[in-house]
């Protein structure tokens, strides 16, 4: 479904404030995989995402989403972002924010509403169709946030560090309402996360980039237990290597066998 090959992206343009944020990284992802992304704070995280969603344009390599090479947003991708409060209309209802995209796709005004008002059950928020963003809790307005992009039926959803504005509880459930989604949806979700303990706990994969100029210094495989329950997994023995190796990589170390 993805396929990064030698990506670079320098900022600055040569000149003194010239900063190299990624460099030379490879990485695919598989249809229907869940692949959490880590590393240090200013790795590149986020540039990543933005390349891959076409929002910018990268110095060198090349990247394609579902055989294609992307030279501007893919129709078939979907982002969602750390905040939600900008990313939703005020002045919009819930229904409306999720069904926007949707015009994008041709979608007559009842196809539309019909694609939001299920997009919106599968999040948990089937009586908030009618209220505006401001009336939802920061954790609601992010499963709109996610809704939205589960209305337009992307084949690849990323996801840039969607949980980390909101509270410890809610984190857990928008957690778990990702692993919902991707078993119901049966998406490639590629989730960008600072928090080591989530990657591994939503993750099929986690890859652990190093400090700027990125590039993957680590690549592992999660075998957890499903389904997945927020004590159990994390009690599990596997979730606490995992969780410790990850650490490593993350603060630079080598990984032990």
């Amino acid at each position: 479904m993805l396929e990064i090959d030698n990506l670079t992206h320098v900022y600055g343009g040569g000149g003194p404030n010239e900063h190299h944020a990624i460099d030379g990284l490879n990485l695919s992802v598989a249809e229907g995989e869940l692949l959490c992304i880590v590393g240090p704070s200013g790795c590149g995280k986020s540039t990543l995402l933005r390349s891959i969603a076409g929002l910018i344009t990268p110095t060198g390599g090349q990247i394609k989403v579902d055989g294609v090479l992307v030279k501007q947003t893919p129709d078939n991708l979907a982002v969602v972002f750390q905040d939600y409060s900008r990313s939703l209309f005020p002045w919009m209802s819930v229904a409306d924010n999720v069904a926007l995209p949707l015009r994008r796709k041709g979608m007559d005004k009842k196809a539309r509403r019909e694609a939001a008002q299920e997009a919106l059950e599968s999040v948990g928020l089937s009586e908030a169709g009618r209220k505006y963003p401001f009336q939802l809790s920061g954790g609601m307005q992010q499963r709109v946030a996610i809704a939205r992009a589960l209305a337009y039926r992307p084949k690849l959803m990323l996801m840039d560090e969607p949980f980390g504005s909101v509270d410890a509880q809610t984190r857990e459930d928008l957690e778990d309402l990702v692993l919902k989604v991707r078993s119901h949806h049966q998406m490639t979700i590629v989730l960008i996360t600072h928090d080591i303990d989530e990657s591994v706990y939503v993750g099929d994969r986690v890859v652990v980039l190093s400090k700027a100029p990125a590039h993957v210094v680590g690549d592992l495989k999660v075998e957890l237990p499903e389904p997945r329950d927020q004590i159990s997994t994390r009690e599990h023995h596997d979730f606490v290597h995992l969780r410790a190796e990850v650490g490593r990589l993350v603060r630079g170390h080598s990984l032990t066998h």
